[in-house]
């Protein structure tokens, strides 16, 4: 027997024959029991349902008079309804109930579509959406509780449209979407998800104008309606289809995982309902309990962006901003960034996440846990869209946070039935790991006492069940049993001061250490020396043992899961590596592996920063991505031990990567520590690596610093040519070109030249200062002619960043002398490279300065798009002075359309924080502050500008 109450209430038989149920009132009947199907619903509850707030006399009576006469509609037959002392029970398996099978099809659809597999998605939730006839418990409108219900079956049917329409776009079929998607636009006009399908169905057909209209409209309806502006997701969209973009999905936020999800269903239910209620919710428990696995399961099944910020290789809580910052995919800063002093990453985070509704998910917290709950507490303080999802062995200790406290997988009892063992997650996780290493395996009448003493050994840990699991490649279950068991009863008795899960798992990894031969349990300590990883190359000349000794040993350490290679990097688990750790201490090698890992990374930063101004630019700034926490760790290591010309070697090798990342925040606090090792002055041999500490640690605003004096006797104070040529154009932003112009910075590079002989990058550098400087002074032809130059020698070297600051200059100066179809090519080709780059922040630049060109050319709305687009961009990346300049374009735009109003509020904007601390910040503020002027003016003389002002 089926039960439809999607729609007008049905019953039907197997062989398809309707059951008539009766009238109104028995089927309200019916549907309150359907509503909570196989539970007891009390008889309280149906008589207000049936009757409201006015019962008859005799309620109960009539009550059970209407249940009469369902049993007899429903036929003796099948009789599924039950009396109860509580009140009654329809007896019946949710599963034919069609809206409890809707909710089960509508999940397993939502799954599906974040696993990627467009086609299931698809075909899954057209199914559950099939099963609608009409509106939810259409019989049962008029009783008690119906329609909250109601209300919510209608929601969810929405969400698994949306659900739906998004796999069918992923599938690539955006044509056939767009009326379908009008008539849901039309009826759910604040539904922000159905309107970006809509205009990403519309671009995809290269129907942009078409899609550009809709977010129009939606900014309309979404300010009459709410008095707000669309979210960052439809603005993103917005700003996808004004780039051209035809398919705009994002990049996963989450990583996949490689194995099934075991045992967890309860805790991730009670995760996604404690995320739909609280904004900070924190998974604790011990580690090796599965807090980061559940809470990316949990994360996968949230609507909205999902950020996963990694805090388990950061040495320093003070790195933890970054760490979100890297996670958000936003630079520390652009090109011109602010030095104001005081700012912080944190500051630009709030900027970032202020109207971003977002999942943030917090993991491994425990090592940082004051500077992750500081950030926390200040970003859910400042961003009211946001929410946070921690996981630490402690919790955060704020206001309002909601604990999902977890322990090991359920176990069986002493006592419970070989027969049901099946039934406990534990046991189901031994065996689902074990068959990785042992494809024979299975849980037989022989072996599952064994391993059901395994399970509750290791107390249902996930971490100790596999390590438990793994070493069946060597051993029977019986011997992994006796084991486990006799280490377990050692430690039982050890010190109260250790909290027993450490106890746990210090047992587990101690006995897999005493597993390994000494060839392994050499590498496995010096191993330790390596945060976030380590390449097999970098491992090898490291821990220093012949290659193929070392090889061996490695590959037995990965083959018992005491090492994990991914990506082609070796890692170990952080409790395995806590662990080794305190080996490595034992053994007095500690010292002598700092020393190696610092000597192999400032070597290999120095041959990637050579590599940075090469062709090879992009593959070698993924790679020192790769490497970026082991080369702060040997950072740090060095300052810590006051090795002076290592920590600022490092800082000077790392100078331009920094730059190119926009890490300039993290860069600066790195470099501030050094420079309180090296003193006031540079050591004798360090003037060069002085000199960029001082300019690193400048560019965070950073307290009273060593003065340099100007760039020329920066230069005159090298004693050999300078190893990182970047400092050259640190020096230039920090203390503006020379003061007479273009003459004297021909000067300046003729006096470099003869200290460095030929060299093809600082050549092109010094001809793109000459030609700037020559554009600024007005002699067009002769800057035309340098910065030619510099753009042929940036080409020649491969350098993209060079050639892309090279051409938004010959852009400028094109428009300049009246040639925007050539300002717009070389713009056109700055976007690609930096968009190559990466850098969200230098898109926002390009942005900006192609909106200046096409002002200069009256083009006003498609420079109105660039500086829209530049200030979004802005805004997300959490750059005040981007967004600034951004704002004064819009408020040119404004001035020349004749609203003098929005043109003020627009350079009122852009007065705002910024534009402080660099030489440029002066001149910005001057053009802000000179517009507003004219819009004085204008107002003072009630004149509208012309449309050819610029």
């Amino acid at each position: 027997m089926r039960f439809r109450i999607l729609g007008p209430t049905q019953v039907v038989l197997a062989d398809g024959r309707e059951v008539p149920v009766g009238g109104p009132r028995l089927r309200t009947l019916l549907v309150l029991l359907l509503l909570d199907a196989g539970r007891v619903v009390s008889a309280e509850r149906l008589i207000d349902g049936l009757y409201g707030e006015h019962p008859p006399r005799g309620a109960a009576n009539a009550l059970q008079s209407q249940v009469s006469r369902l049993r007899q509609a429903l036929s003796a037959e099948y009789d599924p309804v039950e009396f109860h002392p509580a009140g009654y029970r329809l007896a019946v398996d949710p599963g034919d109930v069609d809206a409890y099978r809707f909710e089960r099809l509508a999940e397993a659809g939502r799954r599906a579509l974040v696993d990627g597999d467009w086609s299931r998605a698809a075909a899954v939730l057209r199914e559950a959406l099939e099963l609608w006839r009409g509106p939810a418990l259409a019989d049962a409108v008029g009783a008690a509780g119906a329609p909250a219900q109601a209300a919510r079956l209608d929601e969810l049917r929405l969400a698994a449209t949306e659900d739906r329409v998004e796999a069918d776009l992923a599938l690539g079929a955006p044509g056939a979407l767009i009326a379908e998607l009008r008539e849901l636009v039309v009826a759910h006009p604040l539904r922000e998800r159905l309107r970006g399908q809509l205009m990403r169905a519309l671009a995809a057909l290269g129907r942009s104008a078409e899609a550009l209209a809709e977010f129009e409209d939606a900014r309309h309806t979404l300010a009459e309606q709410l008095g707000v502006d669309p979210s960052a997701e439809l603005a993103a969209v917005h700003l996808a289809v004004l780039r051209g973009e035809e398919r705009l999905s994002a990049e996963p936020a989450l990583p996949s995982q490689l194995t099934t999800f075991v045992g967890r269903e309860e805790e991730l239910k009670r995760v996604g309902e404690l995320l739909g209620e609280r904004r900070l919710v924190t998974l604790t428990g011990p580690g090796g309990a599965g807090k980061t696995r559940l809470a990316i399961e949990a994360a996968g099944r949230v609507d909205g962006e999902v950020r996963l910020v990694e805090l388990a290789g950061l040495a320093d809580g003070s790195d933890v901003p970054q760490a979100v910052l890297s996670a958000l995919g936003l630079r520390d800063a652009g090109l011109r960034a602010s030095a104001e002093p005081g700012r912080q990453t944190i500051d630009r985070l709030v900027e970032a996440l202020a109207e971003r509704r977002l999942l943030l998910v917090l993991d491994n917290c425990e090592h940082v846990l004051v500077d992750a709950a500081r950030l926390a507490a200040r970003l859910l303080s400042a961003c009211p869209a946001l929410r946070v999802l921690a996981t630490s062995r402690e919790p955060l200790g704020l206001a309002g946070e909601a604990l999902c406290p977890l322990s090991g997988l359920t176990v069986p009892p002493l006592g419970a039935s070989a027969l049901d063992a099946d039934d406990y997650a534990a046991v189901g996780l031994f065996a689902q790991r074990a068959v990785d290493v042992a494809p024979d395996f299975t849980v037989t009448p022989t072996n599952v006492e064994m391993v059901l003493r395994i399970c509750r050994s290791l107390d249902g840990l996930p971490l100790a069940i596999e390590l438990a699991a793994a070493r069946l490649r060597a051993l029977s279950v019986a011997e992994v049993a006796a084991r486990l068991d006799d280490r377990f009863r050692l430690l039982s008795t050890g010190s109260r001061a250790v909290s027993p899960r450490h106890r746990t798992l210090r047992a587990v990894v101690g006995w897999s250490w005493d597993l390994l031969d000494d060839a392994e349990r050499e590498v496995a300590r010096r191993l330790t020396v390596f945060a976030g990883g380590a390449t097999l190359e970098a491992a090898g000349r490291v821990c220093g043992l012949p290659t193929s000794e070392f090889v061996d040993a490695l590959t037995g350490l990965v083959d018992k899961s005491f090492v994990e290679m991914t990506g082609g990097r070796y890692r170990m688990l952080e409790t395995v590596r806590a662990f080794c750790a305190e080996r490595l201490a034992e053994a007095g090698e500690a010292d002598q592996l700092r020393r190696a890992h610092t000597a192999y990374f400032l070597e290999f930063a120095w041959t990637a920063s050579d590599h940075l101004r090469c062709a090879e630019q992009l593959h070698w700034l993924r790679r020192l991505d790769a490497e970026r926490d082991n080369l702060h760790a040997a950072l740090r290591r060095a300052t810590a031990a006051g090795d002076a010309p290592d920590a600022a070697g490092m800082v000077a090798a790392l100078s331009f990567y920094w730059w190119l990342r926009g890490m300039r925040g993290e860069g600066a606090r790195l470099a501030t520590d050094v420079l309180e090792l090296l003193g006031t002055e540079a050591p004798p041999g360090l003037n060069e690596e002085f000199a960029l500490c001082v300019y690193n640690a400048s560019l965070a605003g950073s307290g009273p610093l060593p003065s340099l004096g100007t760039q020329r006797s920066v230069i005159r104070s090298l004693d050999r040519p300078p190893r990182q040529p970047f400092l050259l154009y640190l020096s230039g932003i920090s203390t503006g070109p020379p003061s007479g112009g273009a003459e004297n910075v021909d000067e300046l590079m003729a006096e470099l030249r003869r200290l460095v002989g030929p060299d093809a990058w600082i050549n092109a550098l010094g001809a793109m200062g000459t030609g700037s400087a020559l554009m600024w002074s007005g002699q067009w032809d002769r800057a035309r002619t340098a910065l030619a130059t510099a753009l042929d020698s940036f080409r020649s070297t491969g350098d993209r960043w060079g050639t892309m600051i090279t051409l938004g200059v010959l852009g400028e100066l094109a428009a300049w002398q009246g040639d925007p179809e050539l300002a717009g090519a070389h713009m056109d080709e700055a976007m690609g490279l930096v968009e190559a780059l990466g850098s969200a922040v230098d898109q926002a630049d390009m942005l900006r300065t192609r909106g200046e060109i096409r002002l200069r050319a009256g083009d006003l709305a498609a420079a109105y798009d660039d500086f829209a687009g530049a200030l979004l961009l802005a805004q997300r990346s959490g750059a005040p002075e981007f967004v600034a300049s951004a704002r004064l374009g819009l408020a040119q735009v404004a001035r020349l359309r004749g609203d003098l109003a929005a043109a003020r509020r627009f350079c009122e904007e852009a007065l705002v924080g910024g534009l402080t601390g660099w030489y440029v910040g002066d001149a910005a503020r001057a053009e802000i502050i000179l517009a507003l002027k004219e819009i004085t003016e204008a107002e003072e003389a009630g004149a509208r500008p012309s449309a050819d002002g610029a």
